[in-house]
């Protein structure tokens, strides 16, 4: 992409979370793009739909910002659990953690579950988007894999040839992942709507 990136060379990125970072700095990379992170505490509304969780965020910091700035929240949403923990994911995992869920689930033959990324960028230039990524898959009996963090040790997305995500390297986690999609998607838009730098 080098000398046809119409895109800034540097975004922010808000977050504390260092395998969140750690993913989205390498998707982008992938654009040319390096990622920095903002300190700051964002605002994050109580709410079951993350888009608008994302939005707010991204609203109530954008008088604090002249360069672009990303946000980015998911959640695991368990068919069988009415959605359960969705936007509650990481109060969920800090809490009762994945033997909490899998507990929750005990005897639950439907197991089907998708991950959910919602990725925003307000620039001051071109305004706030909000970007979607979406993966279907299943929860698994048990933990499997090392790899990732949060939930990724028992999910097993439908086009991963069975293994969870926390078993798979960080190249085909982000090639099959909702942050892979909703991220790429965010850089997508950007390569299309920037000025050359």
């Amino acid at each position: 992409m080098g000398k046809e990136c119409k895109i800034p060379l540097k975004v922010y990125l808000m977050t504390s979370n260092k395998g969140k970072l750690k993913e989205i700095s390498s998707i982008l990379k992938d654009y040319g793009i390096t990622v920095k992170v903002k300190r700051g505490k964002k605002v994050e509304i109580q709410s079951s739909n993350l888009k608008s969780i994302v939005r707010e965020a991204l609203k109530n910091l954008s008088d604090q910002t002249s360069t672009p700035l990303i946000i980015e929240d998911s959640g695991l949403f368990v068919k069988s659990l009415r959605g359960f923990p969705g936007p509650y994911s990481a109060y969920t995992f800090n809490t009762i953690g994945i033997r909490g869920l899998l507990k929750l689930m005990e005897g639950e033959e439907d197991r089907r579950s998708e991950f959910r990324s919602v990725a925003g960028i307000y620039d001051p230039n071109l305004g706030l988007r909000i970007f979607e990524g979406v993966v279907e898959g299943e929860i698994s009996e048990k933990p499997k894999g090392e790899k990732g963090f949060g939930f990724d040790p028992i999910f097993i997305p439908s086009t991963g040839n069975g293994l969870t995500f926390a078993e798979m390297d960080l190249e085909l986690k982000n090639q099959l992942s909702h942050r892979g999609r909703s991220i790429k998607k965010l850089a997508r838009w950007l390569l299309t709507h920037s000025p050359s730098p």
